[in-house]
């Protein structure tokens, strides 16, 4: 990312999956010549899906955009989960100047209400279904209803860029990491420890 001041949608990176195809583990991928890890997809089960749409194109659809959540609780939860999932691994959050990566990408931007790419382990229960109608343009806020879309900023999960976020350099101001001695040397002025919430002392 700091090499290349840019955050691609993994469609770009990988276009072998870029029609759907579920990775089952974690790939490298070799970009401009830098290298890039994309990890497995969750299963979406069939009865999580939408009418008319199927798993592998809305694993198409969201493979197309870079995720960002919009606040450092959000965030946390997601690192938090993740390092419970791979102790050991180091892990970073990038904060953002928000008002000019939205006003800049505007045209760029889909809003969810939901975790869109999670794996619901009862979707019989589930009070909505995935497809690509569940991630609204920006410009559609609050215009648009639908049980699906958010309707107040209070129920936007997750804000999503279509294909690239560049350059990170005119909108990054911090970098917390798990791990400060592998934050970019580009980024050590703005690096930040990052301490999550189960690695706390009591």
């Amino acid at each position: 990312m700091a090499a290349l001041d840019a955050i691609f949608a993994s469609s770009l990176l990988y276009p072998e999956y870029a029609n759907g195809v579920r990775r089952t583990e974690a790939r490298e991928a070799a970009f401009n010549g830098q290298l890039a890890v994309l990890n497995a997809h969750l299963r979406i089960t069939p009865e999580a899906m939408g009418p008319g749409t199927t798993a592998e194109q809305f694993r198409a659809c969201l493979d197309r955009h870079v995720f960002l959540w919009p606040t450092e609780r959000d965030c946390m939860a997601m690192a938090s989960m993740y390092s419970r999932r791979e102790p050991g691994e180091a892990f970073a959050i990038l904060r953002f100047a928000a008002r000019p990566l939205l006003t800049e990408h505007f045209d760029h931007i889909r809003l969810s209400k939901y975790d869109s790419g999670s794996s619901p382990r009862y979707p019989h229960r589930m009070s909505y279904r995935k497809s690509c109608d569940m991630l609204l343009p920006i410009g559609q806020f609050m215009t648009k209803k639908g049980a699906a879309l958010p309707a107040a900023p209070s129920q936007i999960k997750e804000v999503l860029v279509e294909l690239q976020l560049t350059p990170l350099s005119r909108y990054l101001q911090t970098v917390y990491c798990s791990d400060p001695g592998r934050v970019p040397v580009a980024w050590s002025a703005i690096r930040e420890p990052l301490v999550l919430p189960a690695s706390q002392p009591p």
